[in-house]
């Protein structure tokens, strides 16, 4: 069918007039594909204008091919004249600076359309050129785009010639900040040698941990450099490169295997479009003359020149096309001489026209400027996979990127890139991140902890596997200002020997500038670790501490003083002397019951709340006397509501409430992890208070750091109170848990919180934030804390608080033994007092009757020891007696005979009764003496 088309062609052809405009294109001998597509283009252009029902409208394209050095402009200015005294229609082709400048100057003096297609970097465009190469600076935003769309804050730029750095200055330019959030410098450029051997300067950038490479050089040198990068380790997991070039997509990239480092590409043509795979095809199977078969052309391995050569000349059919439909008239070239300023009519109808198309070509959509310039055109983003590339997205200049892809699908593939991984976890030791079962064991089996299950939960989520080891020298991870070098967990991570690090791992401003972190699996701050201060005994005498020994004193001068009052103004006042014999009315002598003695026991009785069977009848005294009694109610009230508390009260060693305690006191030393992130917390801290503390760890001597927090603990237990550790709260919590005298001072001095350490610019750190985030909501974080720090088998069996409070409610013996104390010692005195009474009683008797001292005591003994009878007779000598008689009128007479009626009935015997009257001697002349006083 298309034979027959041609053929039917053919013969309008020849029977019709047509129009003829020479073209030509300059090439240099290496650019053979373009060369060809050059003339598939203008072949493909004249059968398109051929198959027109009216042969009046055809357009012939006739090809002129030129081939010329890159640097020769001399030789190029001649062809080009010799070209223009012959009559040619346009130039096509050129790429070199040198060669084009000379030649965009007498297209522009004759108005002969230069179509350019390469990167031109002169400011000022000729009105006669015409560029199908995107304009410089879009083309630069799409770049930049695309970087900030990657979130790459900061990364490495490779270029190998002065050509490529001004295709990257906007990129340069878009950083408006020195530094990134995280403390990096946002990029560093560095220029590949001309040729040769690259991996020097590769190793200097794997030193600074730069895992983001755009990669700017020629399409041909790509796969060299990738292979030298490879060779250092620079193709890895935790790498990704930006290729500007946009001849990237047409390697072949097989031979170096690259199933996980992350490759993106920018592609001017698509080669899954139909236009382009169907344009492709007609040239493979209809012009196979002009095709060789040692280099085949096939849509995804067509360079971004040879398609824009191609649109060149449709670009150039259309608009003479254009004009001829417009004008109804033929286009004819007119020979021109360089050495005269002759123009082209037609040439700048041309190069106008051109400058008004809008067409869809090889290269996507055209659109030009007034300048010529190319404004409008696609980019597609691509991405390296096993298959080959991938489009994931496309650029515009109006609406930016667009995703081929959605979220779900961009989930599903980075969980696709985690699943059956092996991922080597590096940690250290300390309970109860993590705890070494058995030395013997190997692999993951010799090890348990909360870190240990917290990736194991993270693993069955993310489908993965995990290798524990530990870091060699066991530290978390600091970095040393002079070596320039860090250390522990987080020089592991930056060499990759290890894919993650999990422990204790505080999340820091100085960690963070040199690895990645997942989102915090545990929130704390730093605290501090001390020693729970020890019960007192209680004191023996602590029901004195209710009151002050100066009130003690105080109160003990008032009894005195009242007592004393008492005792003078009962003696001036009248009203209290009284008749001691109330039967005699005019008593020779009056008695005051208020004597000394009585006074301080009257005082004493109403202290004690006892009363007391003297009472004052005097004014005077009574208002002494309700003095007392309010000044006792008061002090009795205080004393008794103050009591129970003193009583109740456990007793404690002074401590410290706050970290301005610890800081303000000298006797009690502080320390904290050396290296640790507490430790630079004080260091880095502008606050004064913590300047303080740290100057003051700094000089102290011996060293208050420690080497681990298992060393600060240690030092706490042992330290009498005389050393607080600075440490993170939860690992406070757990030591708390594990040890019973040990306590958390004060609140949190800062927030911060544990992270999962990775590579810098993992690209497995979005989906463990991720498996973290749905731990944290599901609760199982605080389960697996509960686990290892409640639940663990290193908890000791602490009381609990309300057990404390039950036990310090009762009242022992030690809390009221002063008490019983005081009882015992009265008692006891008490018992002393009445033996010396009874030995004074007993001198007395043998005295007054004449018997030895042996005899009253034996018979005073006798009596004492007797446990029956309530009365004791009156003791009469025999050769006294009394007159009874007159002794009949009084009543205490008659009183005084009932006892002794009653003691004879006590001993029951008259002769023991003669000889215990005769004993005690009374005579009868005492007793005529008493009787004749109550008569």
């Amino acid at each position: 069918m298309y034979g027959f088309k041609c053929l039917l062609l053919l013969i309008v052809f020849n029977s019709a007039s047509s129009s003829t405009i020479p073209i030509a294109g300059f090439f240099n001998a290496d650019k053979t594909e373009q060369e060809k597509v050059f003339k598939l283009a203008v072949e493909n252009v004249n059968n398109v204008n051929q198959d027109k029902i009216f042969p009046e409208d055809s357009l012939i394209l006739e090809p002129y091919v030129e081939h010329v050095l890159s640097f020769d402009s001399y030789n190029t200015s001649r062809r080009v004249c010799d070209l223009a005294m012959e009559g040619i229609g346009g130039i096509f082709g050129l790429h070199s600076p040198e060669a084009v400048g000379i030649t965009e100057s007498l297209c522009d003096t004759m108005d002969i359309p230069l179509i350019k297609t390469f990167w031109d970097v002169s400011a000022m465009p000729m009105k006669s050129a015409i560029n199908l190469y995107p304009d410089p600076k879009i083309l630069s935003k799409a770049l930049v785009d695309v970087i900030k769309d990657m979130d790459w804050t900061s990364y490495a730029i490779l270029y190998d010639s002065d050509l490529g750095l001004l295709r990257l200055q906007e990129l340069l330019k878009s950083h408006k900040r020195a530094y990134t959030t995280e403390g990096h410098v946002p990029f560093t450029v560095w220029q590949l040698e001309p040729e040769g051997d690259v991996r020097p300067l590769l190793k200097q950038i794997q030193k600074t941990s730069e895992t983001r490479i755009v990669l700017d050089c020629a399409t041909e040198r790509i796969i060299e450099v990738l292979k030298q990068a490879k060779q250092v380790k620079m193709l890895g997991d935790y790498h990704s490169y930006v290729l500007t070039s946009l001849d990237a997509h047409t390697l072949d990239y097989s031979e170096l295997q690259l199933d996980t480092t992350n490759i993106t590409t920018l592609r001017l043509v698509n080669p899954q479009r139909h236009y382009v795979q169907s344009t492709v095809q007609d040239w493979v199977f209809f012009h196979k003359s002009l095709l060789e078969d040692k280099v085949p052309i096939t849509a995804d391995t067509l360079k971004t020149d040879s398609a824009l050569t191609y649109d060149a000349v449709k670009v150039y059919s259309e608009a003479v096309q254009k004009i001829r439909r417009d004008t109804q008239e033929d286009v004819e070239v007119s020979p021109l001489l360089c050495s005269q300023p002759q123009k082209w009519l037609n040439g700048s109808l041309i190069i106008e026209e051109i400058k008004k198309l809008e067409i869809d070509g090889m290269s996507g959509p055209i659109k030009f400027d007034e300048s010529g310039q190319r404004i409008f055109f696609t980019i597609d983003i691509t991405e390296l996979t096993k298959n080959g590339f991938r489009k994931i997205g496309i650029w515009d200049p109006e609406r930016g990127i667009s995703y081929t892809r959605s979220g779900s699908q961009m989930q599903k593939e980075m969980y696709q890139s985690i699943s059956n991984k092996t991922f080597f976890v590096v940690s250290r030791l300390g309970e109860p991140y993590l705890k070494e079962l058995d030395k013997n064991l190997e692999g993951n089996a010799r090890y348990a902890g909360y870190s240990m299950d917290l990736i194991d939960e993270i693993a069955r989520d993310l489908n993965f596997d995990y290798k524990f080891y530990l870091a060699p020298d066991g530290a978390y991870g600091s970095f040393n200002k002079e070596t320039k070098q860090w250390n522990g967990l987080i020089k592991e991570l930056r060499e990759r020997k290890a894919d993650l690090a999990i422990c204790d791992l505080t999340i820091t401003y100085e960690r963070r500038s040199a690895v990645d972190f997942t989102m915090p699996f545990m929130n704390l701050g730093v605290s501090i670790l001390y020693s729970k201060p020890t019960k007192q005994p209680p004191d023996l005498f602590s029901f004195l501490l209710p009151f002050s020994i100066d009130v003690w004193t105080y109160m003990a001068t008032a009894y005195l003083g009242v007592s004393l009052l008492l005792y003078f103004l009962a003696r001036c006042t009248p009203d209290e002397w009284d008749n001691p014999h109330p039967c005699n009315p005019d008593p020779t002598e009056l008695e005051c019951i208020f004597s000394l003695q009585n006074c301080l026991w009257f005082s004493i009785g109403s202290l004690m709340a006892q009363g007391c069977d003297l009472l004052p009848k005097a004014l005077s005294t009574r208002v002494v006397a309700g003095m007392w009694w309010f000044f006792v109610l008061i002090m009795i009230s205080s004393y008794t509501a103050n009591l129970a508390a003193f009583l109740t009260m456990d007793r404690m060693e002074a401590t410290i409430g706050s970290v301005e305690d610890l800081a303000n006191q000298n006797k009690i030393k502080y320390g904290v992890l050396k290296g640790g992130s507490s430790a630079n917390f004080f260091r880095d801290s502008n606050v004064s208070l913590y300047q303080k503390i740290w100057s003051q760890m700094e000089s102290a001597r011996p060293s208050v750091f420690t080497k681990s927090n298992d060393e600060g603990v240690e030092r706490v237990l042992r330290g009498k109170r005389a050393y607080a550790f600075f440490m993170e709260s939860t690992t406070i919590e757990y030591q708390k848990e594990k040890y019973c005298s040990l306590m958390q001072v004060g609140g949190l001095l800062d927030s911060k919180g544990y992270g999962i350490a990775m590579p810098f610019n993992s690209p497995y750190r979005i989906a463990i934030s991720g498996s973290v985030l749905k731990m944290q909501e599901s609760g199982r974080l605080q389960q697996l804390k509960d686990k290892w720090w409640k639940h663990s088998e290193d908890k000791a069996d602490c009381p609990k608080p309300d057990e404390d409070a039950a036990s310090s409610s009762e009242l022992g013996i030690a809390n009221v033994g002063g008490v019983f104390l005081v009882l015992l010692v009265g008692c006891v005195a008490a018992f002393f007092v009445a033996i010396l009474e009874f030995l004074w009683n007993v001198r007395k008797v043998a005295v007054e009757e004449k018997i030895s001292p042996s005899e009253a005591f034996f018979l005073e003994l006798r009596f004492a020891i007797q446990c029956y009878g309530t009365t004791k007779p009156v003791r009469k000598p025999q050769e006294e007696s009394v007159a009874e008689e007159d002794l009949a009128d009084c009543p205490e007479i008659e009183g005084v005979e009932e006892e002794e009626e009653e003691d004879r009935g006590f001993f029951g015997d008259e002769n023991m009764e003669e000889e215990y009257m005769r004993l005690n001697g009374f005579s009868n002349n005492i007793r005529a003496k008493s009787t004749q006083s109550y008569s």
